[in-house]
């Protein structure tokens, strides 16, 4: 675990070095919240992270579906000793990009696959996700019973649009 800790600090602290290879990160934590559907804390040797879900984006808390997905995750991991699994990329805010298990289960799948998240394919080129996206918008899961349901990243964009105004 002092391993873990080093390179958490190494990754934090300097993000920006071009050469650093990126070192896959596995471990234990217990979720102690869901921020938002796709952005939870986890405690883990002694200190609480930020993390953010990979290969997946869900709606935003003021968009249509945004605290059903919020409850979902809540539903699917929140309270649970969960395992967090990352390739080391860190985003821009400085949080852990990680797929979580409960078990064998992927949250960031089961949110896909429940209507409750896009596939990010600005970030992921994963097939799989992008097939549980087209099979849960062709089961009408969850947000894609909405006739013209926003992406979230559009939804930011348009709001980011509105405060330059």
């Amino acid at each position: 675990m002092k391993y873990l800790i080093a390179l958490l600090f190494l990754t934090f602290c300097h993000p920006e070095a071009p050469s650093a290879k990126k070192t896959p990160i596995t471990f234990e934590a217990k979720v102690t919240a869901i921020k938002d559907g796709d952005t939870f804390k986890v405690f883990a040797d002694g200190k609480e992270t930020t993390i953010r879900l990979a290969h997946i984006d869900c709606p935003e808390k003021k968009q249509a579906f945004g605290s059903t997905a919020k409850h979902t995750a809540s539903d699917l991991c929140f309270g649970k000793t969960v395992t967090v699994v990352s390739d080391g990329t860190v985003d821009r805010y400085k949080r852990l990009v990680v797929e979580i298990y409960v078990g064998k289960q992927c949250v960031n799948q089961q949110l896909v696959q429940k209507g409750m998240a896009w596939h990010y394919k600005k970030y992921s080129k994963s097939l799989h996700y992008a097939n549980l996206e087209v099979l849960a918008r062709q089961n009408k899961a969850g947000l894609w019973i909405e006739k013209d349901p926003i992406a979230p990243w559009d939804y930011r964009k348009s709001k980011r649009k509105k405060a330059i105004r």
